[in-house]
């Protein structure tokens, strides 16, 4: 039976190792994936799911007004499926979970998110919402802080390293912008 997975984390976890991990287990048992990938996220090219490691694979791109269960109804009619994944799923909307728990429940064929749980101010994306309260199963991938501790926020950082408190909720960036830290370093560095 299909499930809807999240796997969810901050930054530098390995959701995307994860995902391109899980398609090429997929592809050499000969089955078939659909891999996307939001097309706010161009950091490594345009349709591309790009680990940190120097892996990648081509993706389709799913925008807010993507009709996913549209798209991949169409695709089932020349290619039979085996699996569906999502990378940067925190950036899916209400509907888009919608869709894709339609594809479970209805086409029997499961479906893996990977996606930040909560942005720099831990708030819940709106995909990361729905799909915390809609996915069958959750796992939670692990990254360490810079003391050793389990990382489960994320600091935004202006150019000078310096800690952002305010701002829109999505900017795409990667070490550079971000930084993983657990929750008493998050604590301090908020309220510092």
């Amino acid at each position: 039976m299909a499930k809807l997975y999240f796997y969810y984390s901050t930054m530098n976890a390995g959701k995307s190792t994860t995902l391109l991990q899980s398609a090429y287990n997929y592809q050499e048992r000969g089955m078939n994936t659909l891999i996307y990938t939001a097309a706010i996220d161009d950091r490594f090219g345009i349709g591309k799911v790009t680990s940190r490691i120097g892996i990648d694979r081509e993706a389709r791109l799913f925008q807010p007004e993507s009709d996913l269960w549209a798209e991949i109804n169409d695709h089932i009619r020349q290619y039979k499926l085996h699996c569906i994944l999502v990378d940067e799923a925190q950036f899916l909307t209400k509907q888009q979970v919608y869709q894709l728990s339609d594809v479970v429940d209805k086409l029997n064929i499961p479906v893996l998110c990977y996606g930040l749980r909560t942005d720099f101010q831990s708030n819940l994306f709106e995909g990361s919402q729905y799909l915390l309260a809609w996915a069958d199963q959750l796992e939670e991938l692990k990254t360490i802080c810079y003391c050793g501790r389990k990382a489960n926020f994320v600091l935004r950082l202006n150019e000078n390293g310096e800690v952002v408190k305010d701002g829109e909720q999505i900017q795409i960036g990667g070490n550079n912008c971000y930084l993983s830290v657990c929750r008493k370093h998050y604590k301090e560095k908020i309220e510092g």
